[in-house]
């Protein structure tokens, strides 16, 4: 029996089909399914601990698929902010610990996994006394009010709300939200202007120089 077809195909087949073959990019396997609430729980349980005894507050903890493996994300936080050296201290701190329990014989995230360790953005909601006071001077949004937190103490905060000041208790905030401020066009500082008329003299002077030879 004989099959007809087109030279360099295979009976059965279009012109096209070796192309839509070759062009077909190579399967990724997907990581483990997992559950993440769970596995977000672990994550937690263990590491806590070390970014407790390293002097650092543990804001939040999530852990979410990224193609074939896991992300796991970590973001601290202490009065002073976060530097690069201190997310490098509690990376390896965090990794130890997550190793080790692996090790234990307890899964924590199933399959590989990537972690990355931050601070908290200016989106992160204010929700605890220790939010409101690494945010002291900043204008936030709380309450249906927007104010400029000025104090802050054990029992609450208070706001400059158009110039008067509210007091306003923690267990009667709601989420607090900081206001991005862009400085005005009029008070932005530009630098000296003279030292631009300077600049703008040393580039004549090179120029008659380079003229002369």
């Amino acid at each position: 029996m004989t099959q007809r077809g087109r030279a360099g195909a295979r009976p059965g087949q279009g012109p096209g089909a070796r192309r839509r073959r070759e062009d077909e990019a190579p399967r990724v396997p997907a990581a483990p399914r997992v559950d993440v609430v769970a596995a977000r729980a672990r994550v937690r349980a263990v590491i806590e601990p070390v970014v407790t005894e390293a002097g650092y507050d543990l804001e939040d903890v999530s852990v979410a698929r990224a193609g074939r493996r896991h992300l796991v994300r970590v973001m601290i936080d202490t009065d002073g902010g976060i530097s690069l050296d201190d997310v490098a201290i509690v990376s390896r701190g965090i990794s130890a610990a997550l190793d080790a329990a692996e090790e234990a014989g307890g899964e924590v995230v199933a399959g590989e996994y990537q972690l990355e360790v931050g601070s908290p953005g200016v989106d992160r909601p204010l929700t605890l006394p220790r939010h409101w006071r690494r945010n002291r001077g900043r204008l936030v949004a709380v309450n249906g009010l927007t104010g400029r937190i000025v104090e802050t103490d054990d029992d609450g905060i208070v706001l400059d709300v158009d110039g008067r000041p509210r007091e306003l208790r923690y267990d009667e905030l709601g989420p607090g939200k900081v206001q991005i401020e862009f400085k005005r066009l009029d008070e932005a500082d530009f630098g000296d202007e003279n030292d631009d008329d300077q600049n703008d003299e040393d580039d004549e002077d090179d120029h008659e120089g380079e003229g002369g030879e």
